[in-house]
């Protein structure tokens, strides 16, 4: 059946659609493939657009549009197309329509993943403005690489300061070691990151019991690990009570925190590691970042993923519009990869509304530079 441009039409997919594409996409892949689960999931429930081609009610083609909450990211995680309506612009007019979504839900970077022997994609993604900023190994189910390539929604594309290494936690409680393992390597780049090395941190950095299951770390303690590697730290805080303890009921917790947190004070005060007391805030950041620093720094997870916990994670660099950041958690389960977890861009106004954890809120930062 022939198709004129003007006889299709792009909207949002409804549950009525589900078997069309299901049945689309066993056609158009052989592995990789969204589940008639994960279709139904995309349309009511995930923070997603699933936005369909149609003409006279048979469904051409779709296009998957994921979220990154709180921040100003939008991931292409499927584009598909019948064989026999291919060559005719759909893609494109699919494309554009997931661009115009996102830039109406506030992002303002869009990134996707392609086979490197898919030449017709990458050539579509090229001519559409998309830029290849990295190459993964073995990512696809059959083993393939794939290269990622993003693209800015703004007028003029802003560069990072510099790249960052990455590292994925391991656990669900270590992620102030990953992100203190990201900053280590960047700047020692001879340095090995390994669970061996990331649970070693956590020992040394634990503090806080959490409701239950293991505790996660204090900024004083990867304060410390980060000096004991010879990098020259720097602590801010914006209060000087001990961290977290209001969330803690047993008085037996309450008293082991803040033993080991006296002890990291005390053992602070004997190093050479620079506190400040201040308000953490991306003007405050951006001043260590333009110098050559690096920073972790605590924000609740609360609008990344929903979740009302503490978090770590590392600075990569700050811009006049964004600050982007390195999360060392990655939700498998949530359908993220790594693309969004690499140099997150999320606007000054929303960072700093993620600064910190709690009531009263705490807000902690860990500096590093190199030591001279």
């Amino acid at each position: 059946m022939d198709a004129n441009q003007d006889d299709i039409a792009i909207r949002q997919a409804h549950l009525g659609d589900v078997e069309a594409l299901v049945a689309l996409e066993k056609t158009c892949f052989d592995s990789d493939r969204l589940s008639r689960r994960s279709f139904k999931w995309m349309i009511n429930k995930a923070n997603a657009q699933l936005l369909v081609a149609e003409t006279q009610q048979q469904i051409l083609g779709y296009v998957l549009l994921l979220y990154v909450r709180g921040t100003s990211l939008g991931r292409i995680y499927s584009l598909a197309i019948l064989p026999e309506h291919r060559q005719r612009g759909i893609a494109i007019r699919l494309m554009q329509a997931a661009e115009h979504a996102a830039q109406a839900s506030g992002r303002s970077f869009i990134r996707l993943e392609v086979r490197p022997d898919n030449a017709k994609a990458i050539r579509l993604y090229q001519n559409l403005g998309y830029k290849q900023f990295e190459i993964v190994s073995d990512y696809y189910q059959d083993h393939a690489d794939a290269l990622r390539m993003m693209k800015v929604l703004q007028p003029q594309p802003e560069q990072l300061q510099q790249h960052v290494a990455h590292y994925s936690q391991t656990t669900d409680f270590t992620c102030g070691p990953a992100s203190l393992m990201m900053a280590m390597k960047t700047l020692r780049p001879e340095l090995m990151m390994d669970r061996q090395l990331e649970l070693q941190l956590w020992r040394e950095a634990t503090t806080i019991f959490m409701t239950s299951g293991h505790g996660g770390c204090s900024a004083q303690g990867l304060a410390l690990s980060a000096w004991r590697r010879d990098f020259h730290t720097t602590l801010i805080t914006n209060r000087s009570e001990i961290p977290f303890i209001n969330g803690v009921r047993s008085e037996e917790k309450k008293s082991v925190i803040e033993c080991v947190h006296q002890d990291f004070v005390t053992q602070i005060e004997q190093s050479d590691i620079q506190q400040r007391q201040a308000t953490v805030d991306v003007a405050l950041l951006r001043e260590y970042l333009q110098s050559g620093a690096l920073a972790v720094v605590l924000i609740s997870s609360y609008r990344l993923n929903q979740n009302k916990s503490p978090h770590w994670v590392v600075l990569a660099s700050i811009s006049d519009t964004f600050v982007y950041f390195h999360d060392p958690d990655i939700d498998w389960d949530d359908d993220k990869t790594l693309t969004d977890s690499l140099y997150v861009p999320v606007t000054h106004k929303e960072f700093n509304r993620m600064l910190g954890y709690g009531k009263p809120r705490y807000q902690a930062a860990v500096i590093l530079q190199k030591t001279s």
